[in-house]
């Protein structure tokens, strides 16, 4: 047994037990082979940026083919309301709405886009819109400044699935506001 214990031998039968136990535990353990992405329903979120914000709210008319809603998340804060909608694409890349009314307009779109540095314009049905990348983090971005509010689609999906994505927004109906109770 000492020489189990000791010196070259027994850092081999140690790291053999390891790699036993490592192995026995992989072949217990349930592994999932399916893609689980979380989905979201942002219908609400949509609802309430349209009532709360004082800009036009745009959102996706439909959701595309094999694109998952994955988080949406509505702030105010500071007057500033602001919708940030993200979606799992059919590339399985992320792409992302953002939209608020924060001023300046300019550090709301440089801090979405991650960069400051525009990178030239895009047609998108008679809509242009300005092109960001940012390469260290493989981010493309796609920006409208308004006179009230900015507009950003972004996210590691290629320039494709972004425009697909910007293509499918629309203006959003003011709901009516919320009844009081009294």
């Amino acid at each position: 047994m000492g020489r189990f214990t000791q010196g070259f031998y027994g850092y081999a039968f140690a790291l053999f037990v390891c790699l036993a136990a490592v192995g026995v535990f992989l072949l217990i353990t349930p592994q999932s082979r399916t893609e689980h992405i979380p989905r979201v329903d942002f219908s609400i979120d949509k609802v309430n940026t349209a009532r709360a914000a004082p800009y036009d709210v745009v959102a996706p008319s439909r959701v595309l083919p094999d694109w998952v809603p994955n988080s949406s998340s509505l702030t105010q804060k500071n007057d500033a309301v602001t919708w940030r909608l993200g979606f799992a694409t059919a590339k399985r890349q992320h792409a992302m709405l953002a939209q608020s009314d924060e001023r300046p307009a300019a550090d709301f779109v440089n801090r979405m886009a991650n960069t400051d540095k525009p990178g030239g314009s895009r047609q998108i049905d008679g809509v242009t819109w300005e092109e960001r990348f940012r390469q260290d983090k493989n981010q493309r971005t796609l920006v409208r400044v308004f006179p009230d509010h900015a507009v950003v689609v972004t996210g590691t999906a290629g320039w494709d699935e972004l425009t697909a994505l910007a293509r499918t927004l629309a203006p959003q109906p003011k709901p009516s506001p919320m009844p009081s109770s009294g």
